[in-house]
């Protein structure tokens, strides 16, 4: 049998709200939008404005304005800002900033903000060259490295920069951030605070051919293939800069093809079969080797055949992680620009030919697990 209910149990029904009401009730926030454009070389366009007084730097971007889409707003200020006319291709970052953020100036009253940021592409030289400010609110702009960008950007904003320039690496889709953090997956590329440094020597062309006698091999690296047409990148720990693995050809090494198969097992657990040169690279001087004169980077690839556990390297006693990405991933990783696309197409397609390999497809970046991975001829497991 059950107690009759009570007044008490039948909450009063709440009035409804008018359209005013219920507008007003809504959360209110800025809305900005930003853009990531790069040079050929991978370096993150920045843009340095007379009105603030802590002498940071931004994105190209701005305000969204009444009515306005993020998208248009982009665009918008790209021509105003920079004078060019960008399509955008990929929203990048989606962040929600907090109205009570330490990284607002003091004074400035943020109901809390939400900004987009797109991938406004790459300028050629060509493009670069056209570039005009409205000085009255831009005094220059500039290329940078990821880790020099950083540095000129307040916390938040450098966060959020990497972030996006990070989700168009690694083709990882839309990164989600609040406050500068990512409130999903952290992909591998944030996991492991990778950076790209912009590497001039590379502009050297590839020499295809035997390296000369009398010209001395210094250094020998080597894409490494596996089953899927993917290659093996290894940020170092330290600088979390991304390599190729490599190193120096010791004097008790008989070719440097000893040198590749030390070096991939030693940073990054990697047996390797079949290993091919590809070309070399001139160093004129020599300088990182004490100034030894013109020498000749090796340049090689070879087939995976096995990725081991994770362990510190030897040489360094740091643990490298181990990224696989596609050939046009790794060489943007490596900031070698344009000749490393071209060497990094040169790689895949000597795999194909030589191994049966697939071309890689577009895929996200990934880690190797620290206990390894099979390989198999269908891919990796």
């Amino acid at each position: 049998m059950t107690s009759p209910l009570s007044p008490a149990d039948h909450p009063a029904p709440q009035p409804a709200l008018s359209a005013a009401q219920y507008a007003a009730s809504r959360h209110a926030l800025w809305l900005g939008a930003a853009a990531i454009i790069t040079d050929e070389a991978g370096r993150i366009l920045l843009v340095h404005p007379t009105y603030r007084k802590d002498d940071s730097w931004l994105l190209p971007g701005g305000v969204v304005e009444p009515g306005e889409h993020p998208h248009i707003t982009c665009r918008r200020e790209i021509t105003e800002e920079l004078g060019l006319d960008l399509d955008l291709s990929a929203v990048l970052a989606i962040h929600s900033f907090s109205p009570n953020h330490p990284d607002l100036q003091p004074g400035t009253h943020c109901p809390g903000e939400v900004r987009f940021v797109f991938d406004g592409g790459t300028l050629t030289p060509e493009q670069v060259k056209t570039i005009r400010l409205p000085h009255e609110e831009l005094s220059e702009y500039a290329f940078l490295e990821t880790r020099d960008a950083v540095q000129r950007l307040r916390p938040v904003d450098g966060q959020i920069m990497l972030a996006a320039y990070r989700a168009r690496l690694g083709n990882t889709g839309t990164a989600h951030l609040a406050d500068g953090r990512h409130i999903l997956h952290v992909p591998a590329l944030d996991r492991n605070d990778v950076h790209v440094r912009y590497r001039p020597l590379w502009n050297s062309p590839l020499h295809r051919g035997p390296v000369p006698t009398q010209m001395p091999v210094q250094q020998a690296w080597a894409w490494c293939f596996v089953p899927d047409g993917r290659v093996v990148a290894d940020p170092d720990p330290t600088g979390a800069l991304p390599m190729l693995p490599s190193g120096t050809i010791e004097t008790t090494e008989a070719t440097p093809e000893d040198t590749v198969h030390r070096e991939a097992a030693e940073e990054a657990q990697l047996t390797l079969a079949d290993p091919v040169r590809l070309g070399w690279v001139l160093d004129e001087t020599g300088e990182v080797y004490g100034g030894v004169g013109p020498n000749a980077r090796l340049r090689l690839a070879a087939r995976v055949t096995a990725i081991g556990p994770a362990v510190a390297d030897p040489a360094t006693g740091r643990t490298f992680a181990r990224l696989l990405a596609t050939p046009a991933q790794a060489a943007a990783l490596l900031g070698w620009g344009p000749p490393g696309a071209r060497q990094a197409q040169l790689a895949a397609g000597t795999a194909r030919a030589r191994w049966g390999l697939p071309i890689a497809r577009p895929a996200a970046i990934e880690e190797v697990p620290m206990e390894g991975m099979r390989l198999s001829l269908g891919g990796v497991n």
